[in-house]
């Protein structure tokens, strides 16, 4: 299991200095997941296997030639599938693309081959993004490592699970409205929501524009940062992709005394706003024990009010589902995706191509985001959202003139079980209260482990930094990581159960 234990950069390492293959490190992963998918479900496709070994021998002879030399040359990675592969299906986890095989990649993709990382499959999501369990997938039901009768949570969902189950190292996910830190924190791992325009949204399959991010997931802060490095920086092809240079504190997050060291002195607001009703107890236990272990290593918290944080909800899924509707109104069965056959007429083949190939929650979404742009009621929603988008984000850039970052929970609850989510929309839009104000101001955030439940399943704290502030976010989190200590890896329990199940011997 020692494979299983290595974090990402230290992997690299070891390729690098000639102590295991590429290939080795990739059919690793790739055994990996053929034994933990049919109980984990986090993966849609995979490369051929020739593919797989040439792209790795590639890479080899590229480390060998100096060609790649990064942090993470030689490294797997998944990628979640809403975002462009080229010659691999990139379906958004709905039948209206279940067959779509882009001609380009994603310039967050190409980055991640330039610096020497093999892309191991494609991640499952709520469809087209629009889910907080990944339950609304059109095409496999992920669950969560921890416990199979609950959710990974989502969007993301395919992506934490995958990393969480050990089948793979590092993980591409995108966030809307929390689309990585709610999954990070449903399954025990680590998932950055980076600055709006630090990281390229271009080949990434839009869900709502002005929120969409993507970001990395991986079992470590350190991961996380040494994986951000790569995909993020300016991107002509996306106009709001900022120039602003990228700098990872390499020094604070490679050493522990370092890491901690960089606490002090360091002022951290806890708004009281996230910790109310609806929060259970133990979470709001775990982030008062965060703060207190934060205080005695140097940081100054304090209680702060985010009075705005009531409004959050009401704006993000407006403007989302607006922004929904004007981005899928592409879909339409005419050029790619799915074309309804035997119908009568461009508008029976518009509306059946439409009917059946998106899901309930994609409709609902389109429908919300039609009704509030329409004549009658676009000064009365949309317009108003939008102003409540601002606000929140000049109350954050209030609080931030005075501290360094905010804590706060990374899901209120732990990860339910399948079924009690989907029923009730409205309470499964409510539970992205932690993390969808983040999204409305452009901010940085990051979720990380803190311990478990008395269910047994992973509690997630958040951290939430200022515009372009990834530096001091790293730190924080960093420092926090040292001072928690190792948690328990869940692929120890799962192989355990796995081997007197199936009579199976581990991957290594």
């Amino acid at each position: 299991m020692e494979l299983l234990r290595m974090q990402a950069e230290e992997l690299s390492g070891r390729i690098k200095r000639g102590e295991l293959t590429v290939w080795e490190a990739v059919n690793f992963y790739r055994e990996r997941a053929a034994l933990a998918e049919p109980e984990t479900g986090a993966f849609l496709s995979f490369p051929e296997e020739d593919a797989l070994k040439r792209r790795a021998d590639e890479v080899q002879e590229g480390i060998k030639s100096g060609r790649y030399q990064g942090r993470l040359a030689g490294v797997p990675v998944a990628v979640k599938d809403n975002i462009c592969t080229k010659g691999l299906r990139t379906s958004c986890a709905s039948k209206m693309l279940e067959n779509f095989v882009p001609a380009y990649d994603a310039t967050v993709v190409e980055r991640m081959q330039a610096a020497g990382m093999i892309v191991l499959g494609k991640t499952n999501l709520d469809e087209f993004a629009m889910g907080s369990t990944t339950e609304t997938s059109a095409l496999a039901r992920t669950k969560n490592p921890w416990n199979g009768r609950h959710v990974p949570g989502g969007s993301s969902g395919g992506s934490c699970a995958a990393v969480a189950a050990g089948e793979v190292p590092l993980a591409l996910g995108t966030d809307t409205g929390g689309s990585i830190r709610k999954p990070a924190a449903y399954c025990g791992v680590t998932g950055f929501k980076p600055t709006y325009g630090r990281v390229s949204r271009y080949g990434m399959i839009a869900y709502a524009s002005s929120l969409d991010q993507v970001g990395p997931v991986g079992r470590t802060v350190s991961d996380c940062a040494a994986l951000y490095e790569i995909i993020a920086g300016n991107d002509p092809r996306d106009a709001v992709t900022s120039k602003k240079e990228v700098h990872i504190p390499w020094a604070e997050l490679s050493g522990a005394p370092e890491a901690v060291e960089r606490l002090k002195g360091m002022r951290i607001g806890v708004p009281k706003e996230y910790l109310g009703e609806g929060t259970q107890e133990e979470v709001r236990k775990a982030v008062g024990e965060t703060a207190v272990l934060l205080a005695r290593n140097g940081a100054s918290v304090e209680e702060i009010s985010l009075p705005l944080t009531e409004y959050v909800i009401s704006a993000y899924y407006i403007i989302a589902c607006a922004e929904a509707g004007s981005n899928l109104a592409r879909f339409d069965g005419v050029k790619y995706g799915y074309r309804a056959k035997e119908a009568e007429g461009l508008q029976e083949m518009y509306r059946r191509s439409r009917s059946d190939g998106f899901g309930k929650e994609v409709k609902r979404r389109i429908l919300l985001g039609s009704f509030v742009l329409s004549a009658g009621y676009y000064d009365a929603y949309y317009l108003k959202a939008l102003k409540v988008k601002r606000l929140i984000k000049e109350e954050f850039d209030r609080v931030f003139a005075s501290f360094d970052c905010l804590l706060t929970p990374a899901a209120s609850e732990t990860a339910p079980e399948f079924g009690t989510s989907l029923p009730d929309p409205l309470q499964m839009y409510l539970s992205d209260i932690d993390t969808a104000g983040v999204n409305l101001a452009g901010l940085p955030a990051i979720s990380i482990p803190c311990g478990f439940g008395r269910n047994g399943l992973p509690l997630g704290i958040q951290f939430i930094g200022n515009r372009f502030c990834e530096e001091t976010l790293f730190c924080v989190a960093r420092a926090y990581e040292e001072l928690r200590g190792a948690l328990p890896a869940v692929w120890d329990k799962e192989d355990e159960r796995r081997e007197c199940s199936a009579g199976r011997r581990k991957a290594v």
